[in-house]
């Protein structure tokens, strides 16, 4: 519905919405993270086999993500994709 009615471009409940519950996730990752700094922070489920919300999830320096086995080959090419271009730049 979110589609069809051009709410959002893509399904929230399969890619982070950035602006919106991606800020919440920013937040929670920032306080967590105030009180043990070395705690580890990751995903899973739908969100951890997108190639977009993981590209985001690596730019917030996240610690893993997790997802569905069909998904595990999407999301390894997606994660090696987002280090280089977070390595380069």
């Amino acid at each position: 519905h979110y589609k069809a009615k051009n709410i959002m471009k893509r399904d929230p409940f399969q890619s982070i919405d950035t602006r919106g519950v991606g800020k919440l996730i920013e937040l929670a990752k920032e306080l967590g993270q105030s009180v043990k700094p070395d705690i580890k922070i990751g995903v899973c489920g739908e969100h951890g086999g997108d190639p977009k919300s993981i590209e985001y999830f690596n730019e917030l320096g996240f610690s893993y993500v997790s997802c569905s086995p069909f998904r595990v080959p999407i999301a390894i090419v997606a994660a090696a994709q987002s280090a280089i271009q977070k390595r380069m730049g």
